[in-house]
């Protein structure tokens, strides 16, 4: 095992072992404790009393964080010609059909969002084997299969997030960049904890919310006190 640095003993030494942390006092926490030189990532884990092998258990969700995710986020929209002007007045970075669909099956993915229109599905669905592992696949559920390609792309970069419960029962979303202001952290934390209750299955038995950890690209992970972010 990698020996410490004294900069991650630092932040180890600042974390209270077992305690559970109200958002507010962890989201503070986090900006001690991360000594990255980039401006690293905030994420938020939450592990859930589901059993993502039961559909009727798999949680997914859709959330607009109130302050964005901070990150710059490369859309591509895959559309016929009469859409394109459209999603480029959006802001999209890569518009376009055939082109691209190629460069897909070549192996090319650097973008971040997937966005297209539901008559070229039929060519798009083709990409499965890529987009799918990837989290690139486009999805009606998460507004990324729509006609309205210009509302979808302004969405995504104003910070729209999807998330999805993965195989352990836990999901992963990104609430923000370190450079936050505290508040931000917490209100966007918030936002995704807030959606994830909502989305309780009818079928999930005993607690549902087990655990909540926050934490930055490479600080220790906060425990959340999950009585202080449940909601009614």
């Amino acid at each position: 095992m990698s020996k410490l640095t004294k900069n991650q003993k630092n932040a180890h030494a600042k974390v209270e072992a077992d305690k559970a942390y109200k958002l507010g006092e962890a989201a503070a926490l986090l900006k001690e404790i991360t000594f990255t030189k980039f401006d690293a990532s905030v994420d938020v884990d939450v592990r859930l009393g589901v059993d993502p092998r039961k559909a009727n258990q798999m949680v997914r969700g859709v959330v607009t964080l109130p302050h964005g995710t901070g990150k710059t986020v490369r859309v591509l929209v895959l559309c016929t010609p009469e859409k394109e002007a459209e999603a480029k007045a959006a802001g999209a970075d890569y518009v376009g059909l055939n082109e691209y669909v190629d460069k897909i099956k070549g192996g090319w993915t650097d973008v971040d969002v997937i966005i297209c229109t539901p008559n070229v599905m039929g060519q798009v669905g083709a990409l499965g084997r890529i987009l799918g592992p990837r989290g690139l696949m486009p999805n009606p559920k998460t507004g990324t299969v729509t006609m309205e390609v210009g509302k979808a792309v302004q969405d995504v970069k104003s910070g729209k997030i999807d998330f999805k419960v993965d195989k352990f029962g836990i999901i992963h979303a990104s609430v923000g960049k370190v450079s936050f202001a505290p508040e931000q952290i917490v209100e966007n934390a918030q936002s995704v904890i807030s959606t994830i209750l909502k989305l309780k299955p009818t079928a999930a038995k005993g607690a549902y919310v087990r655990s909540i950890y926050l934490s930055t690209t490479m600080s220790p992970g906060l425990m959340i006190d999950t009585k202080s972010v449940e909601t009614k």
